[in-house]
């Protein structure tokens, strides 16, 4: 999806929904991150696919890989931002590794439905994802509102709750 806003919708509703489990903003940056490539590509107007290299699973794993590495590095500065929205989570290496690659996984999931230059299998140079559906771009994208909808209900029944609790 175009410079990735449309990817914090689901992406906001799953890291909640698996607050356990995934380090939210380690979540949150892998879901977006994969599009620095499509910036790239178009600010500099490079002769480039805008969804290239790393618009693949086997691929995105290197971007996985390194965002772990960079999280838990930082991880404690960020509790500090994150502890402003009231969600604040215990450190913990493998909820990190598991946010960056399910965060990448995701982004190319969602973009593999919609375009013909992503290679989700690679080294397999087929997408058997694509959907070739003119409704395919409303599906994806309404999806993307309903789960930012559902998001905010979600965010807000556990703020209510945790004032409930304390």
């Amino acid at each position: 999806m175009p410079l990735t806003p449309s990817h914090l919708g689901p992406t906001l509703f799953l890291g909640l929904l698996l607050f356990s489990a995934v380090r939210l903003p380690t979540f949150l940056v892998a879901n977006v991150i994969v599009d620095l490539e499509l910036f790239l590509v178009l600010v500099f107007r490079l002769d480039y696919p805008l969804h290239g290299f790393f618009h693949s699973l086997l691929r995105g794993s290197i971007i996985a890989v390194i965002l772990s590495l960079v999280m838990i590095k930082i991880d404690e500065k960020i509790q500090r931002i994150i502890r402003f929205f009231k969600l604040e989570q215990r450190f913990s290496r493998r909820s990190i590794w598991l946010a960056s690659f399910s965060g990448v996984y995701l982004h190319i999931m969602l973009d593999s439905r919609l375009y013909t230059d992503i290679t989700p299998f690679f080294p397999l140079d087929i997408n058997p994802l694509y959907s070739g559906s003119m409704f395919a771009g409303f599906e994806i994208y309404g999806f993307c509102v309903n789960s930012l909808i559902l998001e905010i209900g979600l965010y807000t029944y556990k703020q209510l709750k945790r004032k409930k609790t304390f």
